[in-house]
């Protein structure tokens, strides 16, 4: 059963069914990037009401070991199957159990915890999730990519197993608070905002020139570099686009962005009889990850709590299509369906690590990532394998483009 189903008994059923006593076990599916480590930030504020079942990281095994030392899993994981001997030493004695490489992450995700924080980077965050959703947890979704890439089936695997899948992402969290999901017909549309970035007042020219060191320093929110750059190009943007679509069951039209500079309205739910409800906090990802952590109930979380007095104004502004193109280009993968979606994310990661090297420059992402879309004919999904066929695909077409861009 989905969380997002429209009956509010079949959600109120949900909740009781999920409402693990305490302690609950949690699995951390990257919790040494940016989001897992602030969800592990909130779960040790709580030793008596949840305990870590299992970690993962995909390189950071230093860092990996060090959490595993203090929480006490019963099962840690490394992605990058090299670094195995390392995390097996670093945590010799220690009595937790070890695994390395793509299928060691994957057991970590289908272990039986209560829930599951869906924190990885990227496309690879995909399989993992799978497995948690295969095996009914509750899930908290900070990985937008699942949903891109395999929105439909996943919702479908998501019902046909009883899972519950909660939003992380401060935007879809946000709109999860307000939306009323008995009344989908009273809905006019919902409003994703977002910050702009850093490059949100820059010229073309100015982006065109843009570093790597530019395009991460976002200037409100703490993230890794891949989201980081997806901000300032406002890719994120699209991407989250898509994620709301599947999650909320709105068409395209019904999703509107607008940028928000301050970062405290974190989104918005209009309906038909002109009122627009609004969720609002400080820019701290720690908010959002407390709420699907304890949900049903709310818990505590330690950000900075909102003062209107200093906040002193709030303002808003259209993205604009020429600077921000990477919003059209989504938009338009979604009005396309089948395999462009998918295209889109993986051409996109392709872009955005050639650009954080150093090998192409800031404008070309979102041209780069227009040009594999072309290049690929459109099909239909029909199981899970074809979205990592169509990954894959898409993965190597934009490698030769970015080898073209690179000799031209």
């Amino acid at each position: 059963m989905a969380v997002t189903e429209t009956s509010a008994a079949a959600r109120r059923e949900t909740a009781k069914r999920t409402q693990a006593e305490a302690p609950r076990w949690v699995t951390v599916l990257g919790s040494t990037g940016s989001v897992g480590g602030n969800t592990l930030d909130v779960v040790e504020r709580y030793p008596n009401d949840y305990r870590v079942d299992a970690l993962t990281a995909h390189s950071n095994v230093d860092k990996l070991i060090e959490q595993a030392l203090r929480l006490k899993p019963r099962f840690v994981a490394i992605g990058d199957e090299k670094l195995y001997d390392k995390l097996k030493d670093g945590l010799a004695g220690s009595g937790i159990a070890v695994g390395g490489g793509r299928a060691a992450v994957i057991e970590a995700a289908a272990r039986p915890s209560d829930w599951v924080m869906s924190a990885i980077v990227g496309a690879a965050g995909l399989e993992p999730t799978l497995a948690a959703v295969r095996r009914g947890a509750m899930i908290g979704l900070a990985n937008k990519e699942t949903l891109v890439c395999a929105g439909s089936l996943m919702m479908r695997e998501l019902a046909e197993h009883g899972a519950v899948m909660l939003p992380v992402d401060s935007e879809h969290s946000a709109i999860f608070q307000v939306f009323d999901f008995d009344k989908l017909d009273a809905i006019e549309k919902i409003i994703l905002t977002a910050s702009g970035g850093p490059f949100r007042t820059k010229s073309v020219a100015e982006m065109t020139a843009a570093t790597p060191a530019q395009a991460v320093a976002h200037p409100n929110w703490s993230m890794g570099a891949k989201i980081s750059v997806d901000s300032a190009s406002m890719m994120n943007k699209g991407l989250e686009l898509i994620e709301a679509h599947h999650l909320f069951r709105l068409p395209e039209e019904q999703i509107e962005i607008l940028v928000h500079p301050q970062s405290v309205i974190h989104s918005m739910v209009a309906y038909q009889d002109g009122s627009v409800l609004a969720q609002l906090g400080t820019p701290d990802m720690r908010t959002p990850i407390a709420y699907a952590l304890g949900w049903p109930k709310r818990i505590g979380a330690p950000s900075a709590r909102l003062d209107f007095a200093k906040v002193a104004q709030l303002t808003f502004e259209a993205p604009d299509p020429i600077r921000f193109p990477a919003l059209r280009i989504a938009r338009e993968a979604l009005k396309a369906g089948g395999r462009q979606p998918t295209i889109l994310n993986a051409a996109n990661e392709v872009a955005v690590a050639h650009f954080l090297g150093g090998r192409i420059g800031f404008m070309d992402i979102p041209a780069l990532v227009e040009a594999v879309l072309a290049s690929i004919p459109n099909a239909e999904l029909g199981s899970i394998a074809d979205v990592i066929e169509t990954d894959a695909e898409a993965r190597r077409v934009a490698e030769a483009k970015v080898a073209t861009l690179r000799h031209n």
